[in-house]
């Protein structure tokens, strides 16, 4: 599943840091930093895909020369406290190739040296051989000077600025996130990336009435790990890997991102199920079922997790199917997800019938009247799909069988004293 990161950090002498070194590690290269004297030289880092240098189309030649960029930056900047680079980081996705993933990042750096007028070292990684293989990024590191035809110049000012600072990282977030959606949609993928906080997103689909993604946003951000928690968590996955074992977080950051993420994929699925047995719902209703089988076919849909494809009636001859081919499934696991899915349902078509206020609620009983709605007595008006439907949820299996032979029985009935009426209609001898 596509995921949206950026962060940007600073380079800070008064934090012991200095550009030359981290051009250094981030490209894998051999730097002597000048202005201290040292030696940083990480060519034995692997992982490392590709590198290169965007500059200012009248930057001098030695821009494209890594060492002299750094060591030129460093040189430039004469206090103990100066920030003499900036960093960003960019996770990359996965769904797409090597090739994509070099051309956004390259897109992504044009567009830094295009608005700010600085340079741009760009290093791509591979996820790391023991981690999430998935974890494709990039490291891309700026100058916080312009870069002109005599060299560095001007401080970016605008990104150091309290006032400009968050506004100008928000905007280069959404033009992140702009790249990646694009490359996902050139290659088919469905996924696409939000770089807006989760509240945000979930204010938007509130909006917009999609109750189920309002609600899946609906949690904290996930808790970052950092360097020695996530070593220590991807050591013990692997062993719990060779072992054949279930993996257990071994430190208190681990089992609350690993909680996080079961919790996510347990309302995913859960989501898919709800989607399901709305497509079955909606596919038998239009094909002439009544409302208690279509919900029970609905039910068995989620139960299986079934996807509609384009032959939707040799899906539903599958589900539906009385012989009892439960595939693969033992009698616990077909009973849970009955009760999963049964819940569920009930939980959404609640929520569905309060979004919309009550009106809502008038077209989901047939009422166009506006004085009909719950405190009408049961008896005096036909029973509601929705209370039809929560009826059937809340029945057992074999009574839900049961009445829906019933209910096609009063069908047949029904039918015959049409057809009667319609005989006395055309009979000019009779008369009522």
């Amino acid at each position: 599943m596509a995921s949206y990161h950026l962060s940007v950090k600073t380079i800070k002498r008064s934090a012991g840091r200095t550009a030359t070194a981290a051009g250094a590690y981030r490209a894998g290269e051999r730097i002597e930093c000048q202005r201290e004297g040292r030696i940083h030289d990480y060519t034995r880092k692997q992982g490392i895909e590709e590198t290169f240098i965007v500059a200012p189309e009248n930057a001098p030649a030695w821009a494209q020369d890594r060492s002299k960029l750094w060591n030129e930056a460093e040189a430039i900047e004469t206090r103990r406290n100066s920030v003499t680079a900036r960093e960003w980081e960019l996770a990359l996705p996965s769904e797409i190739s090597d090739e994509d993933r070099s051309q956004i990042t390259r897109q992504f750096a044009e567009e830094l040296v295009s608005r700010y007028g600085v340079a741009v070292d760009v290093a791509i990684h591979a996820p790391h051989r023991e981690g999430d293989q998935r974890n494709h990024h990039a490291h891309v590191l700026t100058s916080t000077r312009k870069l002109e035809p005599e060299g560095f110049t001007a401080k970016t000012r605008v990104l150091d600025s309290a006032k400009t600072g968050g506004v100008e990282i928000e905007q280069m977030r959404g033009v992140w996130a702009e790249l990646q959606n694009r490359a996902l949609e050139r290659v088919g993928e469905a996924e696409r990336v939000d770089h807006r906080s989760l509240e945000k997103q979930r204010e938007a689909a509130q909006e917009r009435g999609d109750t189920l993604s309002a609600e899946e946003l609906d949690r904290d951000p996930e808790l970052k790990l950092g360097p020695a928690a996530n070593s220590m968590e991807r050591r013990e996955k692997a062993a719990a890997e060779r072992e054949g074992r279930e993996y257990k977080p071994v430190t208190e950051r681990g089992a609350v991102v690993h909680a996080a993420r079961q919790a996510r994929a347990a309302f995913r699925e859960m989501r898919e199920r709800v989607e399901i047995a709305r497509e079955i719902y909606g596919v038998e209703r239009d094909a002439g079922q009544g409302r208690v089988s279509a919900g029970l076919t609905a039910l068995r849909a989620a139960t299986s997790k079934g996807r509609v494809t384009d032959d939707v009636r040799e899906q539903l001859a599958r589900i539906t199917d009385r012989g009892q081919d439960r595939g693969g499934q033992s009698d616990e696991e077909q009973a849970g997800g009955r009760n999963y899915a049964r819940d569920r349902l009930k939980e959404i078509m609640d929520k569905d019938a309060g979004r919309d206020g009550q009106a809502a609620v008038h077209k989901l009983d047939g009422h166009s009247d506006p004085e009909l709605g719950e405190e009408t007595g049961r008896e005096e008006r036909k029973p509601s799909v929705n209370e039809r439907l929560k009826d059937v949820l809340n029945k057992p299996r074999e009574k839900l069988e049961i009445e829906d032979g019933r209910d096609k029985e009063k069908d047949q009935e029904v039918e015959n004293d049409r057809e009667i009426d319609r005989e006395i209609d055309r009979d000019p001898g009779l008369s009522h």
